[in-house]
Formats: structure tokens, sequence, C-alpha cells
């Protein structure tokens, strides 16, 4: 009978553990993954476009991901906040174009800490004469714990979200370095 409650609690621990993870799962929110103070070392007088791919829509009872509109959103913020560049431009007739694409996202499925590492592709190119000036994979990481959610898909999210954030700082943070 003993083993038959351990085994019932086990059940309920487990069950009760995924539920915290499943659940409604948000996506990442645009304003969360944006860079934080980027004091541009070498501020452009520039135009930039962005164009962002890779990313993934979150569907209900999926993990949270990060859609490419809301990273190009996230992207273009920090851009005009930092003033990394001068301004950001939606389509062509932009001085230069910024192409960000989501290579890799790992995401922990259970745990009290969730680490995110996130891997992109981010390429710089003049738009006169379509030369690179930047092509560089950028890597980052945030964990996320138990103290900032008790809810797993929240925390998931968290992680997610900022890990995104020091991708994009140090995406532009490399790109202020340039000099052109």
């Amino acid at each position: 009978m003993r083993n038959l409650v351990n085994l019932s609690l086990v059940a309920v621990l487990a069950v009760s553990g995924a539920s915290g993870l499943t659940g409604c799962a948000s996506p990442a929110s645009r304003e969360a993954m944006q860079a934080v103070s980027i004091s541009p070392a070498n501020p452009h007088l520039y135009s930039v476009s962005v164009r962002t791919a890779g990313g993934n829509e979150t569907g209900a009872l999926d993990m949270p991901s990060i859609a490419n509109a809301d990273f190009k959103a996230a992207i273009e913020k920090s851009i005009v906040q930092s003033g990394v560049f001068k301004s950001v431009i939606e389509g062509k007739g932009s001085d230069y174009e910024l192409s960000v694409t989501i290579t890799q996202i790992t995401k922990p499925l259970f745990g009290f800490s969730f680490t995110v590492t996130m891997e992109t592709a981010w390429s710089l190119v003049k738009a006169s004469d379509r030369s690179i000036v930047m092509r560089k994979a950028i890597q980052s990481s945030y964990t996320a714990n138990m103290s900032d959610s008790f809810a797993g898909v929240t925390r998931l999210r968290l992680a997610v979200e900022g890990a995104a954030r020091e991708n994009i700082t140090s995406g532009l943070k490399e790109i202020s370095s340039l000099s052109f």
C-alpha cells in the first residue's frame, strides 16, 4: 500500500510539473527582447533596414518561441534607442541592410532554472554596392530561475526573451564598433 501511495504521489508531481511547462504558452515579447543601454562606440550616420528569419510562431500548446516580426521589431527599436544608426527604414531605400537569422535556440524541457541558448547569423551589407560590411555568428544565453517565476512556462519565456535581448545587445555592439 505504501508503494502505491508513493507511486501516486510521483505521478501527481510529474503531471503537475508537466502542466506547469505546457499550459498556455505565450510568445516572446518584443519589448522584453529589446537591448538595454547600448552606448555605441561609433554611431553611424546612415539609415538601415532590418530583415529577420528563422523564428517561429508560438502555438497554444508549444514552448515559447520568437516570431520573426517580434524579433525584427525588437532589433529596430533597439537600433533607434541606442543610436547605432541614424534611422531605421522599412523596405528599400536604406543605406545599409541588416539581416539577422535565428539559426538555433536550445530550450530545456524541465528544471528549476531554465537556461536558453541562442545563435544567430548577423549580416550587414552596404545597399549601394552590395559589399559585406559584417558577417558574424552571435551566441547568447540567459537563465531564468524560480525567483523569476514559479510557473515553468513563464520562466521559459523569460529565458527565451533574455537570450534574445543578450543576442541583440551583442550584435549591435559589434556593429557599433565598426568604422565605415
